[in-house]
């Protein structure tokens, strides 16, 4: 399971998840430049730890490289979340706890997950079609005689009701 990431490596990971596409090691740092006061080769340095970690995949690009995440903020941060859960010996109470800390939105963004997770519910019967009229005799079609079985005729042209319809 993954570690959760430095201060400076989630600095770095949040410009390449944002961005969502191959970026170099000058674009971050001139990312990073506007908030604080960083080398070119501490940036390098990250991203390539970041590559050796297994966060970002990179391709070379003349002398330089094109780093790219390999998976979403969101996979990781579903994945710390599975790995504090983890570790407790109660998840039950563990999770309550961690519901209870939640905002109202929060909470509503965690229901929603669940219903699309879960998929639709069971669906609401569909109001009765009438009932096709019972066949009270015997019916003769070209010299074939077929006896009343208490069946139901359908409409010429319907399809029959197949399960998993």
């Amino acid at each position: 399971m993954p570690r959760p990431l430095g201060e400076l490596e989630d600095a770095v990971m949040t410009r390449v998840w944002k961005w969502n596409r191959p970026v170099t090691v000058r674009e971050v740092l001139e990312d990073l430049q506007q908030e604080r006061s960083i080398a070119y080769t501490t940036v390098m340095t990250v991203l390539d730890n970041l590559h050796q970690k297994g966060w970002v995949r990179r391709e070379a690009e003349g002398r330089a490289y094109r780093y790219e995440a390999v998976s979403t903020r969101a996979a990781y941060a579903a994945a710390l979340m599975n790995e504090a859960w983890s570790q407790s010996d109660n998840p039950a109470a563990a999770l309550v706890a961690f519901f209870g800390m939640m905002s109202e939105e929060q909470r509503q963004a965690l229901t929603d997950a669940v219903r699309i997770v879960q998929g639709p519910g069971p669906r609401k019967p569909e109001p009765a079609a009438p009932a096709a009229p019972v066949l009270e005799t015997p019916v003769e079609t070209e010299g074939e005689s077929v006896e009343s079985s208490g069946e139901t005729q359908g409409t010429p042209g319907e399809s029959p009701d197949l399960p998993g319809r």
